[in-house]
């Protein structure tokens, strides 16, 4: 009876919003999201973990706001965590970082000197190698002027987590603080050039099957 249980648990579909709870999205990347729901966060902020199958070590992006002890152990509890990577500096992705690293020790690695911590800044167009993925870091500057989004490759699979650059509902804002109009229409012709298939995974939202009619979509209302 016990395993007849979890496989009907195993095989529940979870769907968006899900608090605290690991929802896959594609073979390599499932997201938590965490409670800290409001106007410019929408239902919270999506922290998302990527491996490819059969790997122990996982690759985490945007750990979250300060303040959600469940929401750290939560992602801490998906295994050894190779790398933590950051799409921008706004509070509600960088506030968990300092106690993150404290659970996991994991390097963490941002355009900004100030979110890195045991590694190198990100820069435009490098490649990583980890957790058996491709993750290639994409400078998509607007929303602020430190905005990357990355592209994560395994086999013949694609899927961009895109911070806030790209929103799973409605639009997102230009921060005054650095971000720029001119800067955002360029970064949407850089998500545009990856073309369809590919599967969007942004930092707010639920995630959508492919980018390219919502970046689309974002360039015309722009």
């Amino acid at each position: 009876a016990r395993s007849e249980a979890s496989t009907c648990m195993s095989s529940k579909v979870i769907e968006h919003p899900a608090y605290e709870k690991l929802r896959p999205v594609t073979d390599f990347a499932s997201v938590i999201l965490c409670k800290n729901p409001g106007a410019m966060e929408l239902d919270g902020t999506n922290t998302w973990v990527l491996r490819a199958p059969g790997h122990d070590e996982c690759v985490i992006v945007d750990p979250g706001p300060k303040g959600h002890p469940k929401h750290l152990k939560k992602l801490a509890a998906q295994g050894k965590v190779a790398l933590t990577l950051i799409t921008h500096h706004h509070f509600d992705h960088t506030g968990a970082i300092k106690k993150f690293r404290a659970l996991t020790d994991s390097p963490v690695r941002a355009v900004r000197d100030k979110h890195t911590k045991g590694a190198d800044t990100l820069s435009d167009g490098e490649v990583i190698e980890a957790a058996g993925l491709r993750i290639t870091v994409l400078a998509t500057p607007g929303h602020t002027d430190d905005s990357v989004s990355f592209l994560v490759e395994h086999g013949d699979q694609k899927a961009v987590v895109t911070g806030d650059t790209i929103l799973g509902r409605g639009t997102t804002v230009i921060d005054p603080r650095g971000g720029t109009l001119a800067d955002y229409m360029r970064s949407l012709d850089t998500l545009i050039e990856l073309g369809s298939g590919v599967t969007l995974l942004p930092a707010h939202g639920p995630d959508h099957p492919d980018l390219l009619p919502v970046v689309q979509f974002y360039k015309q209302h722009r």
